[in-house]
């Protein structure tokens, strides 16, 4: 067995290279080879530690993500979230790489929503409205960033002075980013990404304006919801895997739109359309699938050995 430390990984990773995983991962999922098992969500001893095993395989990789939250780690000065990444010997069932992936796992979620914005997205799309002022939200735009000329950020958040600190943090790396009410900000938003643990919708559908992209990242379970279900009667509807979309990811609450679900995946392969007009709202439903573990460790184990 060989293992890469957090330390090794965080040195490796890159947006560049967590945006290429995602995008093969997001193609492969819509694949016959590939098999995204249901996830499974569990508990530490106290109950408040919760983490989660993700796992899937396609014909050439297989293997599963654990993924932590522990709340009092913050009191600790240690991250709240982790994440480790195992990869199967498949010749003989044993673990053939162990790598400790929590920054990582930050660009590996932001790297799909930047695939989906690069391909839904208007070309044009320059204002960034984010929901969420915390550790995910800095690299979800970042990664957005990278795929259109993002002039302008607008942060809301519940805590302003939080809000306020990460407007701050988004100038140092080169963003012109402000504070701004929820609807002011989806107002004026091209593209709308929220990044909280929301159990009610941030924001009211008619709130946004036609031919923005919205993408949803922050519900990954059953019960957490960040968009209003009456946009999806205005929007084309995208996610990495609509069975899990519709299980534990925000069209959980799709309702009667779940028939108009479309893998991304299948729009990056030619199969489907994406953005067919200027005036079109698209959301992408991001859960986060295991596939997008197993193809960015390829590339970290890759990035190692070489």
């Amino acid at each position: 067995m060989k293992f890469i430390s957090e330390e090794q990984s965080a040195a490796l990773i890159s947006h560049d290279l967590a945006f290429l995983a995602a995008r093969e991962a997001l193609i492969a999922a819509v694949t016959q080879e590939a098999t995204v098992f249901p996830a499974v969500a569990a508990h530490g001893s106290d109950p408040q530690n919760r983490f989660s095993i993700k796992s899937g395989a396609t014909a050439d990789v297989a293997g599963l993500k654990v993924g932590s939250y522990w709340p009092g780690n913050s009191q600790a000065g240690l991250p709240r979230h982790n994440s480790t990444i195992m990869l199967f010997d498949q010749t003989v069932g044993r673990i053939a790489w162990v790598i400790e992936a929590g920054q990582v796992n930050a660009y590996r979620t932001a790297a799909a929503d930047a695939v989906a914005a690069d391909a839904l997205a208007r070309a044009d799309a320059s204002t960034l409205t984010v929901f969420g002022a915390g550790h995910q939200a800095l690299y979800e735009c970042l990664a957005v960033a990278r795929v259109r000329p993002i002039r302008r950020v607008l942060v809301v958040a519940r805590d302003t002075v939080k809000a306020e600190a990460f407007a701050v943090k988004l100038r140092t790396h080169g963003l012109t980013a402000e504070v701004a009410g929820a609807r002011e900000a989806c107002a004026q938003a091209d593209i709308i990404v929220t990044a909280t643990p929301s159990r009610a919708p941030l924001f009211e559908a008619d709130w946004v304006r036609p031919g923005t992209h919205v993408a949803s990242m922050g519900s990954d379970a059953v019960g957490k919801q960040e968009l209003p279900p009456a946009l999806f009667e205005r929007a084309s509807l995208f996610c990495d895997l609509p069975a899990q979309a519709v299980r534990l990811g925000e069209f959980q609450h799709a309702a009667g739109a779940k028939a108009r679900i479309t893998a991304l995946g299948e729009v990056l392969s030619g199969q489907k359309a994406g953005r067919t007009h200027e005036d079109q709202i698209t959301v992408f439903d991001s859960s986060g699938i295991a596939l997008q573990d197993l193809y960015i460790a390829r590339h970290l184990i890759a990035a190692f050995e070489a």
